[in-house]
């Protein structure tokens, strides 16, 4: 970006600090949920940073773009568009829930100071749209990743009702003709719109879940860095087109892995695999809702070992940063073993220490399905 002068700076300095002083006084913040007990983690980047196609060229720190990300794979998508061009932090800590974190008056004021805000949206940051609110007029850009995409709603499933009739009737057709532009609508034929809220609105935010969804949050975030900084456009868009071309290769792995498969349903602890199933022919089958901490009720429970046992499910799948106790009581009753389908929100020590990134970690969740949708 182009350099300031002192008086300037002064200036942007002062409008900063108002900005901030004003968001902490007004705004009483909610998350997804609490607060995770016993997180020691601190805010930054990941230790991993995803690698990048990014030019050597040096960029003075002061004329590099401040940007905040809400959760991993917002930092994996946007650190892949910016390289070294601008500096990217995360927001929520490494190995915490994000549907659990909530921002604090810190984390509020230094939003404020950034110059752009990057998050997933269609309801998965509960807090995101009071940042929205009480940031208008300021010089933050705020970017809604998922902005555009149609957003389905909580299936059947994850409302518990019969997961019987959800298998005979809401098996997606993997042969429909996508153009993965992604105009498409809920699994009930209704156009959505993003929600707010701890629940999410009823609507599903996992998106980045499904390779060709992520491809179009990395080109929404592209458009709005290259209007936010551009004199660095023609870099971004090599990044980002470098990048896209990675998660296209992903997802035709996807498409050929799973096209073949003995089975078509999985069990899953978490609705989060919705637009994963509805792209590969798949069906979903959640023991709970969109909330990794919402608790089956035993009737729910009652049902899914039913349809274990009727449909021969050896593998019950649960995710990473939440506890699989619900889908390990459920393995030992019906015989079956518990296994990882990791939704991303958050990379974990192991991952960190294996240099795992997003497109490392679908490929594990690709190897992971194909296992148990071929026993």
């Amino acid at each position: 970006m182009n350099s300031k002068s002192k008086s300037k700076s002064k200036s942007k300095f002062k409008i900063r600090h108002l900005a901030a002083l004003s968001l902490t006084a007004m705004l009483v913040v909610s998350g997804c949920g609490n607060n995770t007990a016993g997180n020691a983690a601190s805010n930054g980047s990941p230790a991993n940073a995803p690698s990048s196609a990014a030019a050597a060229t040096t960029v003075p720190a002061a004329d590099k773009l401040n940007i905040k990300v809400s959760f991993y794979p917002m930092y994996e998508f946007t650190k892949n568009i910016t390289g070294e061009l601008a500096d990217v932090e995360v927001l929520i800590p490494a190995g915490t829930e994000p549907h659990d974190w909530e921002p604090t008056a810190k984390d509020m004021a230094e939003i404020s100071d950034a110059d752009v805000l990057v998050y997933n949206g269609a309801g998965m940051e509960g807090w995101a749209q009071q940042v929205v609110d009480g940031t208008s007029g300021s010089k933050l850009i705020t970017v809604e990743a998922s902005k555009g995409l149609e957003i389905m709603e909580g299936t059947e499933e994850e409302e518990g009702h019969d997961h019987e009739h959800a298998h005979e009737e809401g098996t997606v057709s993997g042969e429909a003709d996508h153009d993965h532009e992604h105009d498409h609508e809920d699994e009930q034929g209704e156009e959505a719109h993003a929600g707010e809220g701890h629940d999410h609105g009823g609507l599903d935010p996992h998106v980045w879940l499904a390779p060709a969804m992520a491809i179009q949050e990395v080109r929404t975030i592209e458009a709005a860095l290259s209007a936010a900084s551009p004199e660095n456009a023609a870099a971004f868009k090599t990044n980002s087109e470098a990048y896209i071309a990675k998660l296209q290769q992903l997802d035709q792995e996807f498409k050929d892995g799973l096209k073949d498969t003995k089975r078509k349903d999985f069990i899953t602890q978490h609705a989060a695999f919705g637009y994963l199933a509805r792209e590969y022919g798949l069906t979903q089958v959640p023991i709970a809702g969109l909330s990794p901490e919402q608790e089956p009720s035993a009737a729910q429970m009652a049902e899914i070992v039913e349809f274990a046992k009727a449909n021969n499910v050896k593998t019950i799948f649960f995710e990473t940063l939440v506890s699989s106790s619900v889908a390990d009581t459920i393995a030992q009753e019906i015989g079956a073993k518990t296994a990882v389908l990791n939704p991303i929100e958050g990379l974990t020590e192991e991952d960190t220490r294996n240099n795992l990134d997003y497109l490392g970690v679908m490929r594990q969740n690709l190897e992971a399905l194909s296992a148990a949708l071929n026993e």
